[in-house]
């Protein structure tokens, strides 16, 4: 009797002892800090946080959404509508610490001067437009991958063990859609193209950083202005700062899945 009941006992412990081993690593909330640009503090999204002055950070953005789906331990947001590299090293960085788990950021469309081109193919000629796109393609070469080893280095010294999740820009334009008038083709071409050519860089230097990049062209593909069904504002003449950024729904849709895949 008393062997079956030290089997029995043996049995239930085994059994439970697996069963937490099982369950265990499945539920840790993580410190989670979202950086960057207005394209992560959610600029075009609306439902801005009034405590976030002008920097609009949204309750609709990818970090807002992420937060409240997954509860993390903490959560600290400080992406920036206007952000360039030397902004994030400046004023962004405070949260970070040795525990933090995860990181977000999507920056260097300002330091390109995205804004500068899209206002200058608008309000330009078509050769005056491709000069500028050619010009910050240039500085894409030159001069950005250095300032993104400034910020990526930084992440690294404060938030040592932390996964960092570099998010990229949208296309924005489907060429050859339902828009008749604005800009031609070859010049929304080109635009998609400096979109390119810009994720493509980011992604070179988040890889020898030991960081991932998270492409969201694929996911706003189809959703593109022009489309029918876009995720992005077009030009905005009542309100110049939300031209080109995502609606909320490209915040659910086109970075939030990424993120999740990612995190």
């Amino acid at each position: 009797m008393a062997l079956s009941s030290s089997l029995l006992l043996g049995a239930v412990i085994a059994l439970t002892g697996a069963a937490t081993a099982n369950a265990a690593p499945s539920v840790q909330a993580v410190d989670y800090v979202a950086l960057g640009d207005s394209y992560s503090s959610g600029v075009g999204s609306g439902s801005y946080i009034s405590s976030s002055g002008d920097c609009k950070r949204s309750t609709v953005a990818y970090p807002s959404l992420w937060a409240a789906a997954h509860a993390p331990a903490s959560f600290a947001f400080t992406a920036c509508s206007g952000a360039r590299t030397n902004d994030v090293t400046a004023s962004q960085l405070g949260p970070l610490t040795a525990s933090t788990d995860l990181v977000s950021i999507s920056i260097g469309g300002n330091d390109a001067g995205f804004a500068d081109v899209m206002t200058t193919c608008v309000l330009q000629s078509e050769a005056t437009c491709l000069n500028r796109i050619a010009t910050a393609r240039g500085y894409v070469d030159s001069t950005l991958p250095g300032r993104l080893d400034s910020v990526y280095d930084a992440i690294s010294a404060k938030a040592p063990s932390a996964h960092v999740v570099v998010l990229g820009y949208p296309r924005f334009y489907k060429i050859g859609g339902s828009c008749v008038v604005g800009l031609s083709d070859k010049v929304r071409t080109a635009i998609n193209g400096a979109s390119d050519y810009l994720n493509a860089a980011t992604a070179k230097r988040a890889a020898d950083h030991g960081f991932t990049f998270g492409d969201v062209a694929g996911p706003f593909t189809g959703h593109e202005i022009c489309s029918g069904s876009a995720w992005l504002h077009s030009l905005n003449w009542l309100n110049i700062g939300e031209s080109y950024h995502p609606f909320a729904a490209g915040q659910s849709g086109g970075y939030l899945p990424v993120l999740n895949s990612l995190d």
